[in-house]
């Protein structure tokens, strides 16, 4: 989508908001002994009160309104009855279509207490996502994404699934520019004003790719290893980044 006009920027902000809005009381509602079935109705109750419906069952008809991936799980999983429990790290991804508009976002966390790995893993993914913010602005190369979270994962020791990868948004749940945030010198394509893409990181452990278990959504790393994601939608401005889902 190219969000070029005052309307198109509301309209992204308002998604965002319900997009934000979902994930909030998703996290708050997020203790030990709670099912994931249980903790997508959560959400699902939140879009529907902002009159947002999910993107993931609009587009993909996902067995869910959100996204709850836990532990081994890097992305996509299904709702169901795993229990949630103490030192879990989860991820929830929320991305609606509200009036047309549609806003992404995601975050792993850990329930209760987390390890020393666990919180590290955490905050690198997210402090290369909120750098590579502040590097967009029209005008600027893509690779500036990638080669900004490069730098954290290569400073702290972690790995950027490769098949994971970040996208466009905005009027359908993924667009152009689809493209993996790593260091890429052969990546030519240039941010453009409007343009509205998410910044979504996978760091992992060791493992570069994910693998689809047998339900046919969830992707996953080898059990024992670490995998985590931070994930905003942004418009690209002459000034900079604009973030709706914040």
């Amino acid at each position: 989508m190219n969000a070029r006009t005052q309307a198109h920027v509301e309209g992204m902000r308002s998604a965002g908001r319900a997009v934000r809005a979902a994930f909030e009381e998703m996290v708050s509602a997020c203790e030990p002994g709670i099912t994931t079935a249980a903790l997508d109705r959560v959400g699902a109750a939140v879009l529907a009160e902002h009159g947002a419906r999910s993107a993931p069952q609009l587009y993909y008809d996902f067995p869910g309104a959100t996204c709850i991936s836990v532990n081994e799980e890097a992305a996509h999983g299904i709702p169901g009855e795993r229990e949630i429990r103490e030192g879990d790290m989860v991820n929830i991804d929320v991305s609606a279509n509200l009036n047309g508009f549609v806003a992404d976002m995601g975050q792993s966390f850990v329930v209760g207490h987390a390890s020393a790995e666990q919180a590290r893993l955490c905050a690198a993914v997210r402090e290369a996502v909120e750098k590579a913010i502040k590097k967009v602005r029209s005008g600027r190369p893509l690779n500036v994404i990638g080669a900004t979270v490069q730098q954290v994962a290569d400073r702290e020791g972690y790995v950027i699934v490769q098949n994971l990868g970040s996208h466009g948004v905005g009027r359908s749940i993924h667009e152009e520019p689809s493209y993996v945030p790593f260091d890429n010198p052969s990546e030519r394509r240039v941010l453009e004003r409007g343009m509205v893409l998410t910044i979504e990181p996978f760091f992992s452990t060791g493992p570069e790719w994910v693998h689809e278990e047998d339900d046919g959504w969830t992707l996953s790393v080898p059990e024992g290893q670490m995998v985590a994601q931070f994930e905003h939608t942004l418009i690209v401005t002459d000034a900079g980044a604009v973030v709706v889902t914040q």
